[in-house]
């Protein structure tokens, strides 16, 4: 009894989806890595291109009002120093 016997002489009636699936297989393969090696580096969401300047920073840090006028002038001179 030949339960995948779609047809074809030898009961391999699939047999033709074969090299269909490897291509498959294997573009999802390297797709994977492609997304992974690119992903790479960025376990915490920050890149690198990202990443904020000292003067964003501390311009940032003075409108939220964590660092006085004086401190941010002195702050500001310090950086471009």
């Amino acid at each position: 009894m030949h339960w995948f016997n779609c047809g074809g002489p030898s009961g391999y009636g699939f047999m033709g989806f074969g090299p269909i699936g490897m291509i498959i297989f294997w573009a999802l393969f390297i797709a994977a890595i492609i997304y992974l090696v690119r992903k790479g580096g960025t376990a915490r969401g920050t890149d690198r291109l990202d990443r904020e300047t000292p003067l964003e920073i501390l311009n940032r840090r003075y409108a939220a009002g964590e660092i006085s006028g004086q401190e941010y002038k002195e702050m500001k001179a310090e950086i471009k120093n």
